[in-house]
Formats: structure tokens, C-alpha cells, sequence
């Protein structure tokens, strides 16, 4: 049983929710802390988009409690919850200029004229759309419609700000640059964020904890680090980044790929290395790195991970079908448990 944090802005204890004879979140127990960017990682129909629904109110558990700031409200209408949600899709309103869009949630509360626009105006810039509040949506582009659907979510000041795959519509490089910014911004406003992914990079780089969503369920909790370097279930290592798997002896571990060191079957290795020998079956080339697949002479293969520093080798692919001998630190050889990921 997990000990409570008396303070945690987000506390899901035992929540589940069915859609006919499909368990879409099967008794998940979680705790997001105040400021924290939490993320809720998973593929789809893994649970993550439901959980978010449920702590924003737009589904009812069918157990469990959900609390926010310590108060249940599992039977809370949305618009009586302190949180506001950012979807992909920006859900902004196209006859309303960007001001409007921001304002419309103050205007409902009947803030007036005079501090709506101050905050508008501050919003704005927060997000860096300073001088833009009278264009309507279709004048901006994909990330500055993101950014006002941020600002429209941050004015009304929420406890809590759920994000579902916000920056999924958006292009791999503006992507990137919106993931720095959203961390960023989040640190400076120092407001609790749940944000839902099933990019594993996007995860990794904005979050301070991630839970790992499969099958309604949460396989593993804990720091990008954590989660990366320690994965507790075959999933896990799978999943989140490039893995190997292995099982000897009746025991089954993972290393990552760019631990691994290869060496020609003569070069000497410490005698403390974990080490197996094989045969180069693939070389791959993908622009940074050099990916190479081996074959292991006791069964299953390896994949190693070359950093091409100095350029890659032209005459790489003249790798395959040459023995090598794989070596790697003990420590970073980490015990899988769990159930195979056969029919994943």
C-alpha cells in the first residue's frame, strides 16, 4: 500500500472505469505533487487519455475516489473542478480573435472588462504572442494556435492543468521547440501538469515523473531516469526507448543498446563485463548513430548503438557476417519481471 502525501494536488485511489465489457482504467492508484509535470506514457487504448478525462471530470469512476488539493471530488461536475484541460485538437473558437479565446473563460466568471484585458495582456506574453490578440485562429500557425489554447487553459489560474497529446498535430521540429517551452513555462508558473503522451522522447524530456500506462493498468512510477535506466517490466523496457532482452539460465534482463560495447572476438575485455559473442547480422545507418544487430552464438540477438562522432564509416555495411564480442558493466544489466510482451 502506498503511503500518502497529505499535500498532493492529484490523488487517484483505486479509480476504475468500464465501457461495456471493455476495462478502459483498472483500479489505477496514483499521487501527482503540487508544481509537479507529471505524465501519464502509454500507447493507445493503454488508459492514459481515459485517467485524464476522469481527473478532469468529463467521465465518472466506476470505483475509486479522486481528489484535488486533498477535497474528493469524484462526484464534481468539470466546470466546478480547479483544473483546466489543453487538447490537441486547441478547441478554439474561429469567430473570436486570439483575446477573445483567451478571455472567454474570465468573461463566464464574470471577471471584469478592465482585469480580463490586464490578464489577456500578460497571458499573452507569457506565451509569446505579445501585439497578436486581434487576429482570429486561422491567421496563425500550428504552434502559435497551441500556444493560445495554453493561454486560454493558464488565465483562469487552475490548480491543475491537464494536457491530452497537445503538441501531437504539430511537426517534428516545432514539436521539439514546444517541448522545451512547456516545461519551461510550467516551471515558471509553478502549476501542477498532467500531461498525456504516447511519445516516449516527449516524456522523457518534459517530465519529472512518468507513469506507464498498459492495459488500464500502471506497469511502473518513477523519474525519467528512473524509469529509463531501471525499466521493472518487459514492457517498460520496450516501450519507453530502444531495449534488449535476453534470457539466460532461466532469467530474463535488459540492456540498452548504447551500453554496449563491440570488440573484436580478440580484444580484451574486463573481467568483470558481462560479455557474449556473435555474429554482425544488420548494419544500420540512421544519420547520428550507426545501429548494429547481432546474432549471439548461445541464442537471441543484440542491438548496439554507435555514436557516429567522427562521421560514419563508409564501409560499415562491410560489417555483416563479421564475428564480434559484446561487453557491458554488470551494473547496467537490470532484472525484468513480469509477463512476456509476446501479443503486445
Amino acid at each position: 500500500m502506498s503511503v500518502q502525501a497529505p499535500s498532493a494536488d492529484v490523488r487517484l485511489d483505486g479509480i476504475s472505469k468500464r465501457f461495456g465489457d471493455v476495462t478502459a482504467v483498472d483500479d489505477v492508484t496514483l499521487e501527482v505533487a503540487p508544481g509537479e509535470f507529471f505524465t501519464m506514457l502509454g500507447p493507445s487504448g493503454s488508459g492514459k487519455t481515459t485517467t485524464l478525462r476522469l481527473i478532469a471530470g468529463f467521465e465518472r469512476p466506476d470505483a475509486g475516489r479522486i481528489e484535488l488539493g486533498g477535497a474528493d471530488v469524484t462526484r464534481v461536475a468539470p466546470y466546478a473542478r480547479d483544473v483546466n484541460t489543453v487538447f490537441q485538437d486547441y478547441a478554439l473558437f474561429p469567430h473570436m480573435n486570439v483575446a477573445d479565446n483567451v478571455a472567454y473563460g474570465l468573461r463566464i466568471k464574470r471577471i471584469s472588462r478592465r482585469t480580463r484585458e490586464q490578464r489577456v495582456e500578460q497571458v499573452l506574453a507569457m506565451v509569446r504572442l505579445e501585439g497578436l490578440g486581434s487576429r482570429k485562429p486561422a491567421q496563425l500557425s500550428g504552434g502559435q494556435r497551441q500556444r493560445v489554447a495554453l493561454a486560454r487553459a493558464i488565465v483562469n489560474r487552475p490548480r491543475v492543468l491537464l494536457l491530452d497529446e497537445p503538441l501531437g498535430a504539430l511537426d517534428f521540429k516545432l514539436r521539439q521547440e514546444m517541448q522545451i517551452f512547456l516545461k519551461a513555462l510550467q516551471r515558471d508558473l509553478g502549476i501542477t501538469f498532467v500531461y498525456v503522451t504516447h511519445d516516449q522522447e516527449e516524456a522523457l524530456t518534459m517530465s519529472d515523473r512518468i507513469a506507464v500506462f498498459r492495459h488500464g493498468r500502471i506497469d511502473q512510477v518513477g523519474t525519467p531516469l528512473n524509469v529509463y535506466e531501471h525499466p521493472t517490466t518487459e514492457f517498460v523496457a520496450g516501450f519507453v526507448g530502444v531495449s534488449n532482452l535476453l534470457e539466460r539460465e532461466g532469467n530474463r534482463f535488459t540492456v540498452r543498446p548504447e551500453k554496449i560495447r563491440m570488440l573484436a572476438p580478440g580484444d580484451p575485455s574486463e573481467a568483470e563485463d558481462k560479455t557474449e559473442r556473435g555474429v554482425i547480422r544488420e548494419v544500420i545507418y540512421v544519420g547520428s548513430v550507426t545501429r548494429f544487430v547481432v546474432d549471439l552464438d548461445a541464442g537471441g540477438a543484440l542491438t548496439v548503438v554507435r555514436q557516429n562522432v567522427d562521421g560514419a564509416r563508409l564501409d560499415a555495411h562491410e560489417d555483416r557476417g563479421r564475428p564480434v564480442l559484446l561487453a557491458w558493466r554488470p551494473e547496467n544489466t537490470y532484472a525484468i519481471q513480469g509477463e512476456r510482451e509476446d501479443n503486445e
